[in-house]
């Protein structure tokens, strides 16, 4: 696996890391989050002369879902995103897209996809872990052989995401955080929307023993 991140500035201060996996003997290709700056993401695939299969979107935030329609447009790829969250692709009280700046979109999914669903680049595999909380449709992306999740602005480095956004809820992205990802091995990278990457054991402590991050 060659896994590359974008940090895309979607406004003034506010970045969102872009994930690129690219498996090298199949050439398939992911985008997680593409929140826009989609030159710069076009410009990755090349370089890895990968073959995009997927968009993957982790929620509808408007901060993660900027670039879509035009990559989508330049390099093909399905639209993944979960059930619950698909609506809100197109709805701009859900989506905030007026929060970034942005006007409406029409964007729609090519398929919606569950917990536990299974996806594949070549051989890897990769499965999806519904993680309500931010957003109701909110979810996390495991690569178990590869020790690593994506879990866009359910779990940041010493912090969790927002709960006070439409269909977001505080108990729920507890729930999700202690009960769906600190299970996972103590070794597994975390890769968040937002910030730096951190590992779960780093972030157990904060959720089960109420101690903060000190580094």
């Amino acid at each position: 696996m060659i896994l590359k991140e974008l940090k895309i500035e979607v406004m003034e201060g506010h970045k969102t890391n872009c994930y690129i996996i690219f498996d090298e003997n199949s050439k398939e290709t992911m985008v997680i989050d593409p929140a826009g700056d989609v030159d710069r993401i076009e410009e990755m695939i090349k370089i890895l002369k990968g073959n995009l299969k997927y968009i993957y979107l982790t929620h509808c935030h408007g901060d993660h879902i900027c670039g879509v329609t035009e990559l989508k447009k330049r390099c093909g790829g399905k639209i993944l995103i979960h059930r619950e969250d698909a609506k809100g692709l197109n709805d701009i009280n859900i989506n905030l897209l007026w929060y970034v700046g942005l006007p409406k979109i029409e964007l729609e999914a090519d398929s919606r996809i569950d917990d536990g669903d299974l996806l594949h680049l070549g051989e890897m595999e990769l499965r999806v872990i519904h993680t309500p909380g931010h957003t109701k449709g909110g979810t996390c992306l495991y690569l178990e052989k590869e020790k690593c999740i994506f879990t866009g602005d359910t779990l940041f480095r010493g912090t969790w995401g927002r709960a006070d956004t439409p269909t977001g809820n505080l108990e729920e992205i507890m729930d999700s955080i202690t009960k769906r990802l600190l299970v996972l091995p103590d070794e597994t990278i975390c890769y968040p929307g937002h910030g730096k990457s951190t590992m779960i054991r780093d972030e157990k402590p904060i959720y089960l023993e109420l101690k903060p991050r000190l580094i």
